[in-house]
């Protein structure tokens, strides 16, 4: 294994933290509508728990407002019950078409708590990335003592590692600042 080995799986896997995080926060609802908060809802289809984005399209024509057209107008009703029963705090309704979904304004509690939420899912991809960075730290290491590689190479290495690291945690803050200007901004 080289540095360059070393630094493409670092890099793969920090990314893939932060798109974690990302499909975290967008899961979370912050009183704006967006088809992403009803990407965790399965319908039963033909008995079968299917993605609600598999029977229907969800298209949000309003920022307080989902719109979800089934493909099958029979399934309406499953529809309605699986958001329900999803617990989003959500009440669909629907007019024999659609299934129109108004989401409503987020209280001041309400606020505070999605905040603590986002702040716990940022501060868990900090935490991956730094443990990411650990991983490849004892790599070069090992290299070095294998003299592998040379004792400046190694710090070289320490040194790219860390700079990756960084600009990785920076981006989970700036999608941390990002969502509570989104949450605060209701």
């Amino acid at each position: 294994m080289s540095l360059n080995d070393i630094y493409q799986d670092a890099e793969s896997r920090m990314q893939k933290s932060i798109e974690h995080v990302q499909g975290e926060l967008t899961r979370l609802r912050t009183g704006r509508a967006t088809p992403a908060l009803l990407d965790s809802i399965k319908v039963d289809y033909y008995g079968n728990p299917t993605p609600l984005n598999q029977v229907s399209s969800v298209s949000a024509p309003e920022p307080r407002l989902l719109v979800i057209t089934p493909w099958e107008k029979r399934i309406i009703g499953d529809i309605e019950k699986a958001i329900l029963q999803a617990e989003l705090g959500l009440n669909p309704t629907n007019d024999g078409n659609v299934v129109r979904v108004p989401i409503p304004e987020l209280s001041d509690e309400r606020r505070q708590n999605l905040l603590k939420l986002v702040k716990k899912v940022c501060e868990d991809g900090r935490i991956a990335v730094r443990n990411v960075r650990r991983d490849a730290n004892e790599a070069v290491k090992k290299l070095e003592k294998a003299h592998e590689i040379s004792e400046d190479n190694a710090h070289d290495g320490l040194d790219h590692i860390q700079k990756m690291t960084d600009d990785k945690i920076k981006e989970i803050d700036g999608l941390y600042a990002n969502k509570e200007k989104e949450i605060l901004a209701d």
